[in-house]
């Protein structure tokens, strides 16, 4: 499967943005797509995922109040929706693909996922 992130871009503090992940190549319909953030100088880590076959979603609970994952089963399209923004938001958010539902436990590790986007730049700043 090949993903495309797109949606990024330079938004002010408390602004919102919604990403998109376009799944092509193989129907995603039993994939889990996930969202993953990689900040300058910092560490790659989960955002938020969903299973495409039974629609079960997963968020960081620290980001749980503002961003929200959703998909298109028609256009086989992830989406990452962010509001609130805050510059600790600053980050390339890349989309990644996985066959089956992985055990919770290994939703957030970058190791469970095996098709990766190029990513799309976030960037949160007055």
């Amino acid at each position: 499967v090949q993903l495309q992130a797109s949606g990024g871009g330079l938004v002010q503090p408390g602004g919102s943005l919604k990403l998109s992940c376009a799944a092509s190549g193989v129907t995603p319909n039993s994939m889990t797509i996930g969202w993953f953030r990689q900040a300058p100088g910092k560490e790659r880590e989960g955002v938020s995922c969903i299973s495409f076959s039974d629609g079960s979603t997963f968020t960081q609970y620290s980001l749980s109040d503002r961003f929200t994952i959703s998909k298109d089963n028609a256009k086989n399209t992830v989406y990452l929706q962010m509001h609130r923004l805050k510059p600790e938001d600053t980050a390339v958010y890349h989309c990644a693909a996985v066959p089956g539902s992985p055990i919770t436990s290994m939703l957030w590790s970058s190791e469970t996922y095996d098709s990766w986007g190029q990513g799309t730049q976030v960037t949160v700043s007055s």
